[in-house]
């Protein structure tokens, strides 16, 4: 910055109370770094100064328009560290002044991760998580010192799972964001639409009321992002000064000391604005720079929004300096890239570089999708699946999740109910086009290089048409549902069958959970995946309020009478802006299909804390590399003779050449059972073995069905009910592979 010469001088470094004139300070430019600089006073560390930049630049008229030419802007600074409410000014602040710090801050210590793929993770919105939560203290619901109260419904659901195995909870973007107000939120009235859907679960009576407020209201996901180092103020109770910064940071430290990691979701992919946009920052300072242009010098747009250029040098210095204040300063555990297949494969290796020197435990991943102007490197590497793997750079895996829920996040109108996925689809015949033994590879990391029997009968790579592209454990992220699209049980509504019962549809979301939990690699979990939420079918609730993005962590029992269904199903039709096309295959599934109750809330919930406890209990479940993996899982019932809907394998302990991992236990044997009917299936190398019991975990379930999973080791026979996971572990130093 500031290499090409333009005037910059600073305006508005003033008390926040004081009533004169704004007092202007000019910067002048260091010749040999670029800088411009100027030298205050210590008092403008006294926590009510704030500052814009006055700028005389050139700007092209491709960007600012008719009024292209010489023009003076003032502008907030892309490098702040806080903010007034609203973003309208920058707040000069020291963030090593003890008024930034809560109590006991600079010893907090994050839980240690041994290694990646120890690592679980959950998904969640700071609004989500407690902003109808009546356990919650009124004035933190739906801010980030809503994590610090452990008594609380949310937080007690979290620290369940914490118990269970759960190691990092991802927070969708907590940056400053440009499309949510700080201050002041619109928001309808909750009694007008409760009463609109009591009446008909499919009303338009939501959907119209939040979309008239969308823009207005204290709700979206967050992908727009303003000042990339400042936490978002809507979140504090106070957005000016110091507030964010110190509330941010006991909710770090909150987590922290309950042994949980913060993710934090990061978007330098793109801004919310560009040009001379009232909220565009970095076409104000160097214009046409920090973009990415076509041809004819508009930007690109393919993420959605405005696309930074990272390959250009000080936008990427802008995003590594930014990271390492969020590692450095606010004790960040692990980032998510948004989009992260727009960034150069360089700069995401050189970000891991830089926060890893701070937290050698802190983990990074990201979606590796490969599309727009970048796509295949025409930009130079990009950050992508295929590309990424070998680095340890968690990808995520779009193969098991399709595979598994069926159907792709593109899919429309009677698509949505025809492409059924291994875990909802009735028939089982997935053995017959080959999306089992895609799940298959899922399980096994996603590597490039395992081989197995395929639907085929030929001995296959994961690469095979492009599915495998992990060359380690932790380049892959397991998961079956996250914040896009629609939620596991909306999407499941869709595929079973109108008429199925609760219970069955509860068996369904259940065996989600346990393919992701019980899949090599790195588990990740939608927030609420284990309360069967929904969305009310929404495919994009980005921009769709609180009433169709709801948690209720009471499970039904809070008794409000604002909201009835207690996981968010059947509130009304969602927003006509991403649904209306496919409002028509809705309406009769939100006035058909019944809402669980707590008791089917609860048993999900149960669920998975049961697999995580399961993937925690042995290195088995969380192998390290990609020998072990090769060496140790085996899968059996494959090949063109298989029983369709059961997916059975074994990982093994006792492999020439490789070091025993697990003190307990020789073996353990899982079995998905997808279909609707009782399975069994012969595994001769256990054949005598009377070592052979269900997992420890699964004995203590209330699951009734598990009461049927059973082993006769005079044939070695499995028997595992419909609809069902079933873990068994051997004793013995048996290696069952084939």
């Amino acid at each position: 910055m500031g290499t090409d010469g333009t005037k910059r001088r600073a305006i508005g470094i003033r008390r926040v109370d004081a009533d004169e004139p704004s007092a202007r300070e000019t910067m002048t430019r260091d010749d040999t770094s670029g800088i411009w600089q100027v030298a205050g006073d210590p008092s403008w560390h006294d926590g009510n100064h704030y500052y814009l930049y006055e700028i005389e630049l050139y700007v092209p008229a491709y960007i600012g328009g008719s009024s292209g030419g010489i023009k003076t802007t003032q502008v907030t600074d892309p490098y702040a560290l806080g903010l007034s409410a609203n973003s309208e000014r920058s707040f000069i602040v020291d963030l090593n002044d003890p008024a930034t710090k809560p109590d006991g801050w600079d010893s907090v210590s994050l839980p240690a991760i041994e290694h990646p793929v120890d690592i679980a993770i959950y998904e969640l919105h700071v609004r989500d998580f407690s902003v109808f939560d009546a356990s919650t203290p009124a004035t933190h619901r739906g801010k980030y010192l809503a994590f610090t109260h452990t008594d609380t419904a949310p937080m007690q659901h979290l620290l369940r799972l914490r118990d269970a195995g759960l190691t990092h909870v991802h927070l969708l973007p907590t940056y400053d964001i440009g499309s949510i107000p700080d201050i002041d939120p619109a928001a309808p009235d909750y009694s007008e639409l409760q009463a609109a859907v009591a009446e008909d679960p499919a009303s338009l009576v939501p959907q119209d009321e939040i979309s008239a407020i969308a823009h207005d209201d204290a709700y979206n996901w967050g992908y727009d992002p303003w000042h990339y180092t400042v936490p978002q103020g809507s979140y504090a109770t106070d957005p000016n000064g110091v507030a964010r910064i110190r509330e941010y940071r006991q909710m770090v430290k909150a987590l922290a000391e309950q042994g949980l990691r913060v993710t934090k979701d990061i978007v330098y992919n793109h801004t919310f604005a560009s040009g001379w946009h009232e909220q565009s920052v970095l076409d104000r300072v160097v214009p046409g720079y920090y973009y990415r242009l076509t041809d004819d010098g508009a930007v690109h747009t393919s993420t959605c929004c405005p696309n930074t250029a990272t390959e250009h040098r000080m936008m990427e210095k802008l995003m590594l300096d930014s990271m390492e204040t969020w590692a450095e300063q606010y004790r960040i555990g692990a980032f998510r890239f948004d989009l992260m297949g727009h960034h150069m494969k360089s700069h995401v290796l050189a970000a891991q570089e830089r926060v890893q020197a701070i937290d050698p435990d802190l983990y990074i991943y990201g979606e590796g999708w490969n599309f727009g102007e970048v796509e295949n490197n025409a930009r130079g590497i990009n950050a992508t699946q295929f590309n990424m793997a070998g680095t340890g750079i968690g990808t995520f895996n779009d193969r098991l999740r399709d595979a598994a829920r069926g159907g792709t996040p593109f899919d429309e109108d009677e698509a949505l109910i025809d492409n059924k996925g291994v875990i909802n689809d009735l028939y089982h015949d997935n053995s017959l086009n080959g999306e089992v033994d895609r799940v298959r590879v899922g399980i096994a990391a996603n590597l490039a290089a395992y081989s197995f029997l395929r639907y085929s009968g030929e001995v296959l790579p994961g690469s095979h048409d492009g599915v495998g592209y992990a060359a380690r454990p932790d380049d892959v992220i397991t998961y079956v549902s996250k914040h896009d699209n629609q939620t596991l049980f909306d999407n499941n509504v869709y595929k079973l069958p109108i008429d199925t019962p609760m219970e069955e549809r509860v068996r369904v979301q259940n065996l989600g959970i346990s393919v992701t939990a019980l899949s090599q690699g790195i588990p990740f979990f939608h927030g609420g995946v284990d309360m069967l939420r929904s969305k009310s079918l929404d495919r994009d609730s980005y921009n769709s309020g609180d009433w169709f993005n709801r948690l209720d962590f009471t499970y039904g029992q809070s008794g409000s009478e604002a909201f009835t269904n207690a996981n968010n199903w059947a509130v009304g039709l969602p927003p006509a802006e991403k649904n209306a096309e496919n409002w028509e295959v809705m309406e009769p599934l939100l006035r058909a299909v019944t809402a669980p109750e707590t008791r089917h809330i609860e048993r999900s919930h149960a669920h998975l804390q049961e697999m995580l406890q399961v993937r925690q209990s042995s290195e088995l479940f969380r192998l390290r590399t990609a020998e072990d993996v090769k060496s140790r899982l085996s899968f059996h019932n494959t090949g063109p003779e298989q029983q369709p809907g059961l997916i059975a394998f074994t990982l093994s302990d006792n492999v020439p050449g490789l070091p025993q991992v697990d003190a307990n236990w020789g073996s353990a044997i899982v079995l998905f059972n997808f279909s609707p009917e009782h399975r069994e299936i012969t595994l001769a190398a256990y054949e005598g073995d009377e070592t052979v019991a269900l997992h420890p975990v699964q004995v203590a379930s209330d699951d009734p069905e598990l009461g049927n999973a059973q082993f006769n080791a005079a044939n070695a026979t499995f028997a595992v009910p419909p609809r069902t996971t079933a873990v068994f572990v051997s004793h013995s130093e048996v290696n069952p592979a084939n």
